[in-house]
C-alpha cells in the first residue's frame, strides 16, 4: 500500500517522523486490559453538543505554566510529505490510506501543542484537540486504534527508513465519554522508542496526549480539566 502523508499527523505511523531515531525510553507501562479495547457512552448521547472552533480549542491546550518547571513548547514542525508503506498489518490495508495518514483525524477544528521536559528529546509529551460530532470522533478515533492495536507487529517505511512498530492496547481511565489508549514502540537503527497515545473524547471535543509513558500518566487529568473546564 504506497500512499502520500496527509497534513493532519496524530496517530498513525507519521509519529514516526517526529521521534529521535536515537532515543529510547524504557519506562515501564502498564499490561493491557483483556477487556474492550476501549470503554464507551453512545456517541449519539452527546449529537446536540456542538463542535467547537479551532481558535476555542487553542485556549483550551496546556502551556509552559500548567506543566511546572522543565518543560519548553516546541515550535510546530512543518507539513511532512514523505511516502509511507505500510507492511505486514492487514487491518491497517484494509482501511486503505486513511489509517496511514492520520485522515481519520483529520477533522477541521484542530488545535496542537508539543513540550519537552527538560530539554530530552525522549522526554516529550504532546497534545491534539479536536472538535466534531460525538459519532465522527467515535467512528474516525476508534476505526485507527482498532487498525493499529489489531496489528501487534508491522513494519513502516517512510521514504527510505523502515521503521519495526509494535503496538499494545493499555488499560483506559475512566474519563470523559470515551477512552483508548496503546502503547507504540518504534525500532530503528538498533534503538527503540517508546510512546504511549492515550485518547479521550468528550461530547464533540476529542483530547489525545501522546509522548514518554510517565509524562502522558502524570498530565492526562489536568490536559482534559483544562480541556473541558468551560464546557
Amino acid at each position: 500500500m504506497r500512499v502520500r502523508v496527509a497534513t493532519a499527523l496524530s496517530l498513525t505511523a507519521i509519529t514516526v517522523l517526529a521521534l529521535p531515531a536515537c532515543s529510547t525510553d524504557t519506562t515501564e507501562a502498564k499490561p493491557a486490559s483483556t477487556s474492550s479495547p476501549h470503554s464507551e457512552k453512545p456517541a449519539t448521547a452527546d449529537q446536540n453538543d456542538a463542535p467547537l472552533s479551532s481558535t476555542a480549542l487553542e485556549k483550551r491546550l496546556l502551556d509552559v505554566s500548567d506543566l511546572g518547571s522543565g518543560y519548553t513548547r516546541k515550535p510546530e514542525r512543518p507539513a511532512q510529505h514523505d511516502d509511507v508503506t505500510v507492511l505486514g498489518c492487514p487491518a491497517l490495508n484494509d482501511l486503505g490510506g486513511a489509517a496511514a495518514t492520520g485522515d481519520s483525524l483529520d477533522f477541521p477544528r484542530q488545535a496542537k501543542a508539543t513540550f519537552t521536559y527538560n530539554g530530552g528529546s525522549n522526554s516529550e509529551v504532546s497534545e491534539e484537540l479536536y472538535s466534531d460530532t460525538a459519532s465522527k470522533l467515535s467512528d474516525g478515533t476508534g476505526q485507527i486504534f482498532d487498525a493499529m492495536t489489531g496489528c501487534p507487529e508491522y513494519q513502516v517505511l517512510v521514504g527510505g527508513t523502515a521503521i519495526g512498530m509494535a503496538t499494545q492496547k493499555m488499560t483506559t481511565p475512566q474519563l470523559g465519554d470515551e477512552q483508548w489508549s496503546q502503547l507504540l514502540t518504534f525500532s530503528a537503527g538498533g534503538h527503540d522508542t517508546v510512546v504511549k497515545q492515550t485518547a479521550v473524547r468528550n461530547g464533540s471535543m476529542l483530547l489525545i496526549i501522546s509522548g514518554s509513558p510517565a509524562l502522558v500518566d502524570r498530565h492526562l487529568d489536568k490536559t482534559l480539566a483544562k480541556a473541558t473546564a468551560t464546557r
